[in-house]
């Protein structure tokens, strides 16, 4: 088995432990993840829900995305950190910002998403594949 990822917010108020490897690890170039991440891009792990380990209290904030999915984005109320995403339409999996992680060298990039909102200036690995919105199911 190998070793929990563990993270949480800046402050330490909210933290995490989730068992098992990513579902997938994607580099998200959308318009709501950049103005979410002061960037061009956010960077998240996918994992199963029922593998993580919640401690401290979050705040929310819900949004629809372009196909009309509700994201909850979770952030810590003292410091403001983004940790964790979850979806109405996916409940079973649980979403975490690689720049939260303990250990955020352990986050490594397998694709793009809404790459055709990116930023010229924004330069993801040419490397890995690109998908113009979400991939296909």
């Amino acid at each position: 088995m190998s070793k929990p990822y563990s993270g949480g917010c800046a402050c330490g108020a909210i933290r995490y432990e989730i068992t098992g490897e990513p579902l997938v690890s994607v580099d998200c170039q959308c318009r709501d993840c950049s103005r979410e991440s002061g960037t061009g891009h956010a960077s998240h792990l996918v994992f199963l829900r029922a593998n993580a380990n919640l401690s401290g209290q979050a705040s929310f904030w819900d949004m629809t995305a372009d196909g009309g999915n509700i994201k909850t984005r979770a952030f810590c109320p003292t410091c403001g950190s983004p940790v964790y995403m979850t979806f109405a339409t996916n409940p079973g999996v649980f979403t975490i910002r690689a720049a939260s992680l303990d250990e955020p060298h352990r986050y490594s990039p397998q694709m793009v998403t809404y790459r055709k909102s990116g930023f010229a200036w924004d330069q993801i690995n040419s490397a890995l594949p690109a998908f113009e919105k979400m991939p296909p199911a």
